[in-house]
């Protein structure tokens, strides 16, 4: 599994030692807004779990992510393949950041290295992503690292109740777009 590194970050494997700071970052009600309820802490192992094997299986996923100055762990960012029961198909990017990470650059910078090795690595022709349309601070990083919202692809999440987190919007990179 290749690790990235950028000027402040490294992108690596998951280790042991994430399970307990990942768990805090799944219980903060901040960090899950845009997301669902806070998850336990079995759930959070669960996705760690989840994580590892199916980038040992596509060799692409969610990669940790520390600031390389520190040590710390300040959360995931990566690739993943949307889901079946999606009305389009493809390879989404995504990130999530402890709070104390916020507002520092670190989400554009993660995301710029991913979408980097998702084209001149993985060679794929598009990358797409999807947050709920009241996500702002994502929907920024989306459109600083190059990504056009496609207003025909924006849908309303069916697994959610009504609610602020049920419409999403879909944003769309091409390969040439990066290079």
């Amino acid at each position: 599994m290749a690790e990235l590194c950028t000027d402040r970050l490294l992108l690596r494997r998951w280790r042991d030692a994430d399970l307990g700071p990942w768990a805090a970052m799944n219980a903060d009600p901040e960090v899950r807004e845009h997301l669902g309820e806070p998850l336990t802490r079995e759930q959070s192992d669960a996705s760690v779990a989840q994580f590892r094997a199916e980038f040992d299986e596509r060799g692409y996923g969610w990669w940790a992510v520390e600031v390389r100055a520190t040590g710390e762990f300040i959360g995931f960012a990566g690739l993943d393949d949307v889901d079946d029961d999606m009305a389009f198909t493809g390879v989404e990017i995504g990130w999530r950041l402890a709070r104390s990470a916020w507002g520092k650059g670190y989400a554009t910078e993660a995301a710029t290295a991913v979408l980097a090795h998702g084209f001149d690595t993985l060679g794929l022709p598009e990358i797409l992503a999807v947050t709920t349309a009241a996500n702002t601070r994502s929907r920024a990083v989306m459109s600083r690292i190059g990504m056009t919202r496609e207003p025909a692809y924006d849908f309303d999440d069916p697994t959610v109740p009504d609610g602020p987190l049920r419409p999403n919007v879909v944003y769309r990179v091409g390969r040439r777009a990066t290079a």
